[in-house]
This record gives structure tokens, C-alpha cells and sequence, in this order.
């Protein structure tokens, strides 16, 4: 019997699509986009990697998974460095997987793999189904959170999970509400040993891009999660085992990924500078979200010391600061006055 979601469409839930497609319409439709599109596609993917390997666990920084992707070597363990990379590689070939129609079993099953090679306690249990029975936990007071189905049941609900996902009736279904289910139900059969979480969510990101969603790949979907991982996890226990009605989960899914684009619409729009100032440079000029949010903080505010800088950037080291301030000066956007201490930034005029 093919996987039947059960849900229902709330005023909150409509509200919060409305929302997500106003905002895509101003991503994917701003003139800039050709040209930031390599460096939106490489933030999110690093965003990504970062906030779904944080939510299980992994300590490293934003910084170092940036330093990870651009292949800088990095002094961590060995195996947080293994999870990021991964995790990168899986985001990486989300438009191979999306090519692979049916999606099979083993389409499934080389997506874990590729999230968990080289980080499983029992190499044997990357890439296949679970063979033993697995629980959530609460790690100091050994509480059981969640109990997945039977081992046994695994693969009959993996079958019918993917007959749903290959059927003409997910077309009929709203993306992101598509990208929802397939989450919440791969996360509820939990079927792998581990790393159930992160192969959920590159498949929920596989189905955006499938259904022409996020062809060009600026979305995180990982950031909320990451920033709210006590609203995330109780959403998704707050589903009735029993009636397995996905309304409430849907509803906080939703508004998730509506804040997330809007995030994402803010920057763009943010991306334009005014428009002098573009008529000036005569071009257009990708910036990492960093050097954004330096650009922004300096057309509101006359300069910028590098005192101020670290509270613009908090979380950003003032070598990393430093490099993206110098960058701007390269491109003609930045200039520095003074040459000590007191030493300060300002728009070129």
C-alpha cells in the first residue's frame, strides 16, 4: 500500500506559502542574480553543511566549515571534519540525485553513505538499511524521545515511502509541503543505524530542486533548524503516533522556510546598493554575505573602526574580517583612512 501523508491545509499553513512565493518571485526574479549566483549557491551550501551536522552534534564553526569547502586545512577531529565534508559532497550532488527517476532504494542508500562514509562506529551499517532496532534518546538522563518503527517493518515502509515519491501524485502536492513530508516521514521510519536527520534533509533539499523550486540553490533549509533545535525537535514530536496527522509539523516546516526566504529576499534586495552607487562602479559585483552586511552598515552609517566590525560580524574572526575588508577595497566599494589604530573604513565616494 503506497504511503498516504495525512494533513490537512490551515489559514497559518497558506499564510506562511503566500509568504515563500512572494519572496522566491524576488530571488529568482532580481536582475542581480546571474551574477551573485555562484556566490548565493556556495553560501547556502555551506550554511547548510554547517547548521544540519551542528543540530547532531558536530562543534565546528561557520568559519571553518567555510575554510572546509574552500579546502583549507583545518586542526579539528577527524571525524567533524568527515561529517562536514560529507555533508558538503551530498549538497554538491543534489542535481545528480534529482536526475535518478524512479528514485530507488539504492539512490536512497548512496545518499547516507555519502553523508556518513568514514564517521559510523560500524563502517558495515553506511549505506544500508538498519538491521537492528534504534531509539532517540536523551543522552544524560537515558530518556527514550522517540521509538521508530520495528526493524522488521523497515523496508515494507521504504517501499511504500517511495512508491508515494515516485507517484504522479506528489506533482499535485506544493513543493515545500512535498519537501515537509518527505522529511518528517524519513525521519519517523528512521531508517538507517544513524545520520537519519542529515540524509532527511539532503533529500528534502533533492526534492526543491526536483520540482524546480531551487533550481539555482540559494536556500538553507538548515539554518532554522540549527538556531531553533528545541522548536524543531518538538515539532516533530508533537505528531500523534497514532493518527500520524502532520498539520502542526507542516505548519512550523512552513513558517521555517518562510523566514528563511525571506532572509534570503532581504539580501538580494540588499545586494543592489543604491542605485548611484551601481551606476558608479558600472557593473555588478558579488560579495560574500559578509562583506554585505559590511556594505549595508556603511551606508547607514558614516565608517566603520574595526572595533565596530566585530560587532557587526560577531562570530567572524578579525583575520577573516580583515581579508573581506581588503576585498572590498580591491573592488572599489571600500576605502581606508588612516594608517594606525585608529585607522577607519568608508563607502568610496
Amino acid at each position: 500500500m503506497m504511503f498516504k501523508p495525512n494533513f490537512r491545509y490551515t489559514d497559518k499553513m497558506v499564510n506562511n506559502l503566500t509568504q515563500i512565493a512572494v519572496a522566491r518571485e524576488v530571488i529568482l526574479n532580481s536582475p542581480l542574480i546571474p551574477k551573485w549566483e555562484v556566490t548565493l549557491r556556495r553560501e547556502a551550501i555551506i550554511r547548510s553543511a554547517h547548521s544540519s551536522t551542528a543540530i547532531e552534534g558536530n562543534p565546528l564553526s561557520l568559519e571553518q566549515v567555510s575554510d572546509l569547502a574552500a579546502g583549507r586545512e583545518i586542526t579539528v577531529r577527524r571525524k567533524d571534519r568527515q561529517e562536514v565534508l560529507n555533508y558538503l559532497e551530498a549538497l554538491e550532488r543534489i542535481s545528480e540525485f534529482a536526475q535518478r527517476s524512479p528514485f530507488k532504494s539504492e539512490d536512497l542508500l548512496e545518499v547516507h553513505k555519502t553523508v556518513t562514509k568514514e564517521t559510523l562506529e560500524n563502517p558495515e551499517d553506511e549505506g544500508i538499511f538498519r538491521n537492528r532496532q534504534v531509539f532517540v534518546g536523551n543522552r544524560i538522563t537515558g530518556e527514550v524521545i522517540f521509538m521508530p518503527p520495528p526493524t522488521e517493518q523497515v523496508h515494507q515502509l521504504m517501499n511504500e515511502f517511495l512508491e508515494w515519491f515516485n507517484s504522479t501524485a506528489v506533482s499535485e502536492i506544493d513543493p515545500v509541503i512535498e519537501a515537509g513530508l518527505t522529511h518528517y516521514e524519513l525521519v519517523r521510519i528512521h531508517p538507517f543505524i544513524d545520520g537519519n536527520g542529515r540524509a532527511a534533509r539532503v533529500i528534502a533539499t533533492l526534492v526543491l530542486y526536483k520540482r524546480g523550486f531551487d533550481t539555482k540553490r540559494f536556500f538553507a533549509l538548515d539554518d532554522y533548524y540549527d538556531q531553533d533545535r528545541r522548536g524543531y525537535y518538538a515539532a516533530l514530536k508533537s505528531v500523534d503516533q497514532s493518527t500520524l496527522d502532520l498539520t502542526g509539523w507542516l505548519e512550523y516546516f512552513t513558517q521555517a522556510f518562510a523566514i528563511e526566504l525571506t532572509r534570503i529576499k532581504d539580501m538580494v534586495k540588499q545586494l543592489s546598493l543604491d542605485k548611484k552607487f551601481r551606476d558608479r562602479l558600472g557593473r555588478q559585483i558579488a560579495l560574500s554575505e559578509r562583506q554585505i552586511t559590511i556594505v549595508e552598515y556603511l551606508k547607514n552609517n558614516e565608517k566603520l573602526h574595526m572595533k565596530e566590525a566585530r560587532k557587526v560580524l560577531p562570530m567572524v574572526s578579525e583575520d577573516t574580517i580583515l581579508r573581506d575588508l581588503k576585498d572590498l577595497m580591491k573592488k572599489g566599494i571600500v576605502k581606508k583612512k588612516g594608517k594606525t589604530k585608529a585607522a577607519h573604513y568608508c563607502l568610496a565616494q
